[in-house]
């Protein structure tokens, strides 16, 4: 989710600046100009009250008509009140055109009023009459930045600063348009310049805040927005620009309180509104977050990030039909919004909701061709299978989300004696998670001899018996929730981290900004995300010969290093404790009849394949398909869509959710299970291997429509392996007529699982531990 800091508009010129009436010539205490002047005085004093009424006096008096008319402008023009300002400086303009110093202002009143086409005559004006004349030039510049002219706008701070050298609005409203331009250096330059003429300037120490933290140094910007509300507590938008800070610092439940008292100061600032929205999310307060993100709906209807914002939520909480009605909106508000139309079609996906499917894919995958923002990279992988795509899109994401970072400068540690490396891990996952189990048997095998063991743990402290078992399994176990992207890349680097591993890659609750900042010499992809990051500061992608063979390394940024066998670690057969084994009748299955399965999760359906399963079905009378159940919608879709193509809906079974013994218990009453593209079975092929249960698959095109044929081919079973769909389509109704074929591959299957090395987790963790060191020797050669 996007969070919105904005900011540096610029300071706008004080009226009291203008208040360039002096002494004049009269007859007494009460004559005009000694009046004039007692007003200036009251003003300069702050009793505006009192000024005004001597000021209304006077606009009557000929002599000093135009004086007070002026200063009645400027005195509106202190209270905010724009269009009675501009009424007054009007009339006195019409006394006496020209003069520079009313243009001016004038054209501060209409920037006021939001007409900066106006302002900028306004300005243009006063410059035609009194050239050298800096306020006039500096707010000129404002205009045209305004205006989408930040060319323009730097010539006229630089005329401005060359006939004043050192002038802190010129500069401080310099470095504002550069910020604009995406030139964030030079704009630093200059507001470190206003900032030592003039250190009290709020709205500079603002802009200076915002753009540290366009440079990803939260840190940094925090200590300039503390500044900025020293000098000016009551500031809604730094205090929405602070929280944005600590969210990327992880201290929501701070960033929260910023955004409420920001919220207090202007309640329907839309920013904080948003901001206040991600801010409950990531303190898992989901109902309130979604009703904040529909308050800042309200407040600013038909605004493209807000709406996308909302369906994110509600994508990420499993309301996915409503997350597809959002993004619709974000679409009609602006059709290019990035990522929204890829994640709208995730969320259809999600739901089975295939209308207009192929037209969709279609569409998306020429918007990744083109090198436009359509679409996330992990929800583009289970759309399309073209390798070459996959990795446009990664960099085109890895670009625009995740930029290098500046070199860290924390000192890191000595190397380890003797050519021992340290090698961390990163991920959201280290308990109760698909990951660990099938990971934790690995870690606890690693080399001590050869390798120091850390993890940085950036997910839940849960507790449970498996992240107990876990912080055992390290020598240094980390909980980094919160700690922000650059303080855990420092925190790395001082430990003297030699090989990171990034087990998230760009799933849910990942963080590459970490691996931005290169807080080790090598940094690895494995297991969480299955293809390429496209992003530099990647080195190196674990993986097989099945997976990536050598003709499609050019899909991949990084270097491919591959593992003998199978890439997928697992832990042992021996280390399961299944729950007991559940009846076919328990398990909703019938008592007779062919069982096919697939627990892949509902996004991995396509309806290419739900095609072949329904041929399938129909070429196997009594057959089902036992599904994985998610939500009751996908399930109807699910069933509508079966009887669309002449199945009995009922020959559809729909496993609940449980735990991960109870589901490796249930594996068995499975016959076959079938696996999908162009996204296939992961975790969910290798539990139907543990227990037994063949599992044919296609190979895909790419790394995450092949990982069925990895497992396969370490358990030297290639015949379940198919070219193609038909291919497939034959061969599981092969099967499932040929019962003795199948009881042959199951024995065969029970017979290899313990040779093969799949289920082995310490050979697996040698293996993987000599290729690291290859890579490690490539990269320090």
């Amino acid at each position: 989710m996007s969070k919105s800091r904005r900011g540096g508009a610029g300071a706008p010129p004080s009226a009291a600046s203008a208040l360039m009436f002096g002494p004049r010539p009269g007859t007494g205490a009460h004559s005009p100009a000694a009046q004039l002047q007692q007003a200036v005085t009251l003003l300069r004093q702050g009793q505006s009250s009192q000024a005004e009424a001597l000021l209304r006096a006077l606009q009557h008096h000929e002599a000093a008509r135009f004086d007070a008319l002026h200063l009645l402008g400027l005195l509106h023009l202190q209270r905010k009140n724009a269009t009675e300002a501009l009424r007054f400086l009007e009339q006195a303009d019409q006394l006496r055109p020209g003069l520079a110093p009313l243009l001016n202002n004038m054209g501060i009143a209409l920037r006021e009023l939001g007409r900066p086409q106006d302002a900028l005559a306004c300005y243009e004006r006063a410059l035609a009459s009194q050239p050298d004349y800096v306020e006039a030039l500096v707010n000129r510049g404002n205009a045209q930045r305004e205006l989408g002219q930040p060319e323009a706008a730097l010539d006229s701070y630089a005329s401005a600063l060359a006939r004043q050298p050192g002038h802190p609005q010129a500069l401080h409203n310099q470095a504002v348009a550069l910020r604009g331009l995406g030139r964030p250096q030079e704009a630093l330059t200059a507001v470190r310049q206003a900032l030592a003429g003039r250190p009290d300037y709020a709205e500079a120490q603002l802009t200076l805040g915002l753009l540290l933290h366009d440079l990803q140094q939260a840190g940094e910007a925090l200590a300039a927005y503390d500044r900025a509300l020293a000098l000016r507590p009551d500031h809604a938008e730094t205090l929405n620009a602070r929280g944005s800070a600590l969210e990327e610092l992880q201290r929501p439940a701070e960033a929260l309180a910023c955004y409420d008292q920001a919220l207090r100061l202007a309640p329907d600032l839309p920013d904080a509104l948003a901001n206040r929205a991600n801010a409950l999310e990531a303190l898992h307060r989901m109902d309130e977050a979604v009703q904040a993100h529909d308050r800042a709906i309200a407040a600013r209807p038909g605004q493209a990030g807000l709406l996308a914002n909302a369906a994110a939520l509600l994508a990420r909480l499993g309301r996915h039909a409503e997350a597809a009605a959002r993004y619709r909106e974000a679409l009609a508000a602006d059709p290019e919004h990035p990522y929204a139309e890829g994640s709208l079609l995730h969320s259809l996906l999600h739901l089975c909701d295939w209308q207009d499917h192929a037209q969709s894919v279609q569409a998306i995958e020429q918007g990744v061709a083109a090198g436009r923002r359509v679409v996330l990279p992990f929800h583009f992988i289970a759309m399309s299978g073209q390798a070459a795509l996959q990795r446009r899109c990664a960099e085109t994401y890895a670009g625009d989300q995740h930029p290098g970072r500046p070199a860290l400068t924390a000192p890191r540690a000595t190397p380890l004696p003797a050519g021992r490396l340290r090698l961390a891990y990163v991920s959201a996952d280290l308990h109760d998670h698909a990951t660990a189990h099938l990971m934790a048997d690995v870690f606890e095998a690693h080399d001590r001899e050869r390798f120091e063991l850390w993890a940085f743990s950036i997910g839940p402290e849960t507790g449970d018996p498996m992240q107990q078992r876990l912080r055992r399994a390290f020598d240094h176990f980390v909980d980094a929730r919160q700690m922000g992207d650059r303080e855990l890349a420092e925190r790395m680097a001082r430990a003297g981290i030699d090989i990171t591993i990034d087990l998230k890659g760009y799933t849910r609750d990942s963080r590459p900004d970490i691996f931005a900042w290169r807080p080790a010499p090598l940094q690895v992809n494995y297991l969480g995300y299955p293809g390429t990051m496209g992003a530099p500061f990647i080195d190196t992608l674990l993986a097989d010969g099945v997976l990536v063979p050598p003709e499609d390394e050019a899909h991949y940024s990084e270097q491919v290093l591959r593992l003998p066998g199978s890439y997928q670690a697992n832990n042992a057969l021996a280390a399961d404790s299944p729950a007991a084994a559940p009846s076919r009748a328990e398990a909703g299955l019938p008592a007779q009849g062919f069982a096919f399965s697939c627990f892949n999760n509902a996004w991995k359906l396509s309806p290419t394949v739900f095609d072949t399963w329904m041929r399938i079905l129909a070429a196997v009378p009594g057959s089902v398909l036992w599904l994985l159940e998610d939500r009751p919608a996908t399930s109807e879709n699910l069933r509508r869509e079966a009887a669309a193509r002449g199945v009995d809906a009922n020959r559809l079974v729909f496993a609940p959710r449980c735990g991960h013994a109870a589901h490796l218990a249930r594996q068995p009453l499975a016959d076959l299970f079938l696996d999908t593209l162009p996204y296939g079975a992961h975790t969910t092929a290798s539990d139907a291997l543990r227990e037994g249960v063949p599992v044919l698959t296609c190979r895909g095109t790419s790394f995450a429509g092949r990982v069925g044929a990895s497992l396969l081919g370490a358990l030297g079973l290639p015949e379940l392996v198919a070219p193609d769909l038909a291919a497939y389509e034959a061969t599981a109704i092969a099967l499932a007529h040929q019962p003795e074929r199948l009881a042959a591959l199951r024995e065969r299957l029970l017979a290899q699982r313990a040779a093969s090395g799949l289920f082995d987790p310490l050979r697996f963790a040698r293996d993987m531990e000599a290729a690291l060191l290859r890579a490690w020797e490539a990269r320090t050669a």
